[in-house]
């Protein structure tokens, strides 16, 4: 019997899940939380096998619930969920250890599949995420304009980074015009959207 941890917090999905687990007669799910904060404690109290985590949980995402369960629970392997899966996520997914990477659209029989095959050690992902992984650009950003644009993905100003890096706010401008030149944005707001779906922040 596989024993499974749970973190997805909507209510709805999150029982649907568990129902859609228990149902087949090798998974049992023994926990389910709502929260990424109760994840390790449930995972170090009850050593489950797999813990399948929504990627957007709003306080302790996914990832980096995956990095502290490698770290404090190694025994209890990690499949990710994403409503809305692209390429950096599954970069940003492995690199935390996971064994497991699947849209939430997935056919329920495809999860159970995925979890049988994490907790064996193996991976789990979708094929056609796979390949878009493997294929999308390497991060054309330096750590600078990395640090730039981090900052101006929570709404700062240029001259709010300047402060921030110890930066002039001309080195700003500078910088975030060579981010969005090598993005092939439109603008700043479109240069944090494209960094963020292909995982270079």
């Amino acid at each position: 019997m596989i024993r499974i941890l749970v973190a997805e917090h909507l209510p709805l999905v999150r029982r649907g899940l568990v129902a859609s687990l228990n149902g087949e007669k090798d998974l049992m799910v023994i926990a389910d939380v709502a929260s990424g904060e109760y994840i390790l404690p449930a995972a170090m109290e009850l050593a489950p096998d797999v813990a399948v985590i929504d990627m957007d949980l709003p306080d302790v995402d996914g990832i980096t619930a995956a990095e502290r369960l490698h770290q404090r629970a190694p025994q209890c392997k990690v499949l990710l969920l994403s409503a809305r899966p692209n390429p950096g996520q599954v970069r940003r997914a492995f690199a935390a250890h996971a064994l497991g990477f699947l849209s939430t659209n997935v056919a329920p029989e495809h999860l159970a599949d995925g979890i049988r095959r994490v907790a064996s050690g193996r991976k789990a992902i979708d094929s056609d995420l796979a390949i878009a992984a493997l294929t999308s650009a390497d991060n054309p950003l330096t750590p600078r304009e990395q640090d730039v644009l981090r900052i101006a993905a929570q709404g700062a100003s240029s001259k709010e980074i300047a402060a921030k890096l110890y930066l002039s706010v001309g080195t700003v401008r500078n910088h975030l015009s060579r981010i969005i030149y090598k993005t092939g944005a439109r603008n700043r707001s479109d240069a944090v959207r494209v960094a963020a779906e292909a995982g270079w922040l």
